[in-house]
C-alpha cells in the first residue's frame, strides 16, 4: 500500500493494572512489541488479553501503568489520536453504507480531500484483493470478504499499529484456515506492527512472530511459537500450548523425578523433594524403540485413537501412571498390548507444579 507506515510502530506496556470491582483483569502487565512484529496475546477467556488490547487502543484506561506508542506516553490519549487501527471479531461494518463508503469512513473523519480518499480506498481494496467490490453492501459479502473490508478500513488511515480482536472467530474452520494465511501475508506485505488477540493456540502458532501467554491477568511467558511449544516456562503454558503429558511427582536429584512408582528423566532441576510436573509432548514418546533412551517404562495400551495421519495411544502403568503417545502412520499396537514407552531427558522438562 503506497504510503503505508511500514515497520514503524513500537508498543510498550509497563505495569498495567485494571480492576473491575473485586475482579483484577490486569495484574502488572508489561510487554514490549517491536516495529513490524506480529505479536499475539493468547489465553483462555477472562485472562486479560482483550483488556490489554483495549488499553492499547484507548478504549480502556488502566488504573495503573503506562501505554506508549512510538515512544510517546498515550495512556490518557483518546483512541482517535493514537494512530492505531482496530478490527473487531464481528467487523462492525455499517450495513447501510457500501464497501467503499465503509473503508472511507475514517478518512472522511480526518477531512482528507475527496480525490485522496478515492485513491487510498482503491489502494486498500486492492491490497485485500477486493478491487471490484466498492459498490457492494456488507450484506452481499461472505464472512471472509467482510473481514477483508474491515481490514481495509483499518489500514486505509495508515496507522502505526494494527489491533485485531479475535477477527477469525466468526468464520467456519475452512475459511478460518485460509484467512490465517491471507492475514499473515497481508501483514508481511504492509509491514505494520500488529497485535492479535485469540484463544486459539493453532492460530497463534501459525501466525505469530512472538506470543504472550496470559493467565489470570498476568503474562506467563513471552516467546516465539517454537520456544513456547518446546520450552514452556510454566505448567500452565505447557498445558495450554498443544497436547502434552503432565506427570506429577517429586524431584529426585538432577534431571530425575519420582512419579507413581517410577523414576523418570527430564531436563531441568528443582530442590530434592519439591512437588513438580514433568512436561512431555506425546510425539516425543517412543514406543518399542531400539534407540538409547533415558527413561523406559513398561505400559499397557488402554485406548487407540486413529486420527488419519496420526495414531494416538493412551498408555497406563500398573502403578496408575497415564501417558499419551502419538505416532505417524499405521496402527502398530492394539488395546491390551504391552509396550515399552521411553524418551530422552532432553525430550521432557521439569516444571514447578505450583505454577499451574
Amino acid at each position: 500500500m503506497t504510503g503505508a507506515p511500514g515497520a514503524t510502530g513500537t508498543v510498550g506496556l509497563t505495569g498495567l493494572v485494571k480492576r473491575y470491582g473485586a475482579t483484577v483483569a490486569l495484574d502488572g502487565v508489561t510487554l514490549s512489541i517491536v516495529p513490524g512484529e506480529f505479536f499475539t496475546l493468547l489465553g483462555p477467556s477472562g485472562c486479560g488479553k482483550t483488556t490489554t488490547l483495549r488499553c492499547v487502543a484507548g478504549f480502556v484506561v488502566p488504573d495503573a501503568g503506562r501505554v506508549a506508542i512510538n515512544g510517546a506516553d498515550v495512556t490518557g490519549v483518546p483512541p482517535h489520536r493514537r494512530q492505531v487501527g482496530m478490527v473487531f471479531q464481528h467487523y462492525a461494518l455499517f450495513p447501510h453504507r457500501t464497501v467503499a463508503q465503509n473503508v472511507a469512513f475514517g478518512l472522511r473523519m480526518q477531512r482528507v480531500p475527496k480525490a485522496e480518499i478515492a485513491r487510498r480506498v482503491g489502494e486498500a481494496l486492492a491490497l485485500v484483493q477486493l478491487p471490484a467490490y466498492g459498490a457492494r453492501y456488507p450484506s452481499q459479502l461472505s464472512g471472509g470478504e467482510q473481514q477483508r473490508v474491515a481490514l481495509a478500513r483499518a489500514l486505509v488511515t495508515r496507522p502505526s499499529v494494527l489491533l485485531l480482536d479475535e477477527p477469525l472467530g466468526a468464520l467456519d474452520k475452512k475459511l478460518r484456515d485460509h484467512m490465517k494465511i491471507e492475514l499473515k501475508r497481508l501483514q508481511r506485505e504492509v509491514g505494520i506492527t500488529t497485535i492479535y488477540v485469540t484463544h486459539d493456540q493453532e492460530e497463534a502458532l501459525t501466525m505469530s512472530d512472538r506470543i504472550a501467554v496470559m493467565h489470570r491477568g498476568r503474562v506467563e511467558q513471552v516467546a516465539p511459537p517454537r520456544g513456547l511449544y518446546e520450552a514452556p516456562a510454566t505448567a500452565f503454558v505447557a498445558s495450554f500450548i498443544g497436547n502434552i503429558n503432565l506427570l506429577s511427582g517429586r524431584a529426585a536429584g538432577a534431571n530425575m523425578v519420582a512419579c507413581r512408582g517410577a523414576t523418570v528423566a527430564a531436563a531441568g532441576a528443582a530442590p530434592a523433594g519439591a512437588t513438580v510436573a514433568v512436561a512431555l509432548r506425546p510425539e516425543r514418546v517412543r514406543l518399542d524403540s531400539a534407540d538409547p533412551l533415558d527413561t523406559v517404562l513398561t505400559m499397557t495400551v488402554a485406548h487407540v485413537v486413529y486420527q488419519g495421519e496420526t495414531v494416538r495411544y493412551v498408555l497406563t502403568s500398573e502403578a496408575g501412571l497415564e501417558l499419551q503417545a502419538v505416532e505417524l502412520g499405521e496402527v502398530r499396537f492394539t488395546a491390551g498390548a504391552k509396550v515399552r514407552a521411553g524418551w530422552t531427558a532432553a525430550d521432557a522438562r521439569i516444571l514447578q507444579e505450583e505454577s499451574r
